[in-house]
């Protein structure tokens, strides 16, 4: 990459940080880096910090040349990225791991979140790498939209029970499945056009009590589309019987299509990853 695009990558985190009054800096202290495990406990709401990451751990990635930052209101920390070194093949890219922000007061706004993955996306680009890479959970709506439409990664692979077994307080008694995207940061943030949803034949919708109602759809289908739950995390905790439905659901329509060589191009407001089929 050019100086000219470093130095763009730094203006617009500097810019992004500044429209939600926030400072985002790279972490380096023990003091700092308890700091940062403890916020990532309290996001995931696990007993303990090694649950997550504890502050050895980080700060092993921080001195082996890893990238740990953090968003600060003030003298407050109210947001963290996390992120290490990865390989494809014989290409390097930074695999961002953990990225979490306070709940309610000093971390409101979703622009924390924003202003943490374009300091992160400068930070990259100042090492010569040209890709960011990380997993969602496929059914939380709010990061589906945030990475592929805000952000513009392309998802490339769903992974059933990536993690097995999680015991913190938002994964437990649930599968792990996730996304795996990949950000290109040859070109600016934000997604490339959607396919008309409108357009979309149904896999899975949402019913009116709020359960997925699977479909069959033409193998021959130019856009697909299949929903998420409104609140995932919130249907986990009142109903695990339909959270399992939905992961099921999605699960099935989303491993089934990517086979047959459809790709997920979006993720519409209203919660439906819409799939076309792979040039």
């Amino acid at each position: 990459m050019s100086a000219r695009a470093d130095a763009d990558a730094d203006a617009d985190a500097e810019a992004a940080a500044g429209r939600v009054g926030v400072r985002v800096r790279e972490l380096a202290t023990t003091a700092e880096l308890a700091e940062c495990s403890r916020l990532l406990q309290r996001v995931w709401r696990a007993e303990h910090p090694a649950e997550i990451a504890s502050p050895s751990m980080l700060r092993t990635w921080v001195h082996s040349g890893n990238y740990v930052s953090g968003a600060y209101r003030g003298d407050v920390l109210v947001g963290t990225a996390v992120g290490f070194l990865g390989l494809d093949g014989e290409h390097v890219h930074l695999h961002s791991h953990l990225a979490g922000v306070e709940r309610g007061g000093h971390g409101h706004g979703h622009g924390v979140g924003y202003a943490l993955k374009l300091h992160q996306r400068a930070w990259t680009l100042a090492r010569g790498l040209a890709e960011v890479h990380w997993t969602f959970d496929p059914l939380i709506l709010r990061n589906a939209y945030f990475n592929l439409q805000k952000l513009g990664a392309a998802a490339v692979e769903y992974l059933p029970e990536f993690y097995g077994a999680m015991t913190d307080g938002i994964n437990s008694g649930d599968l792990t499945d996730r996304i795996l995207v990949v950000w290109r940061l040859d070109r600016p943030p934000g997604p490339a056009a959607a396919p008309d949803a409108g357009a979309a034949v149904p896999l899975v919708s949402r019913t009116a009590d709020g359960r997925p109602e699977t479909h069959d759809a033409p193998a021959c289908a130019a856009v697909l589309s299949v929903a998420v739950p409104a609140d995932a995390e919130g249907l986990r905790a009142a109903d695990r019987e339909a959270a399992l439905a939905w992961r099921v659901a999605v699960r099935d329509a989303l491993m089934g299509r990517l086979a047959a060589g459809y790709r997920i191009t979006a993720m519409t407001r209203d919660g439906r990853y819409l799939l076309e089929r792979a040039a």
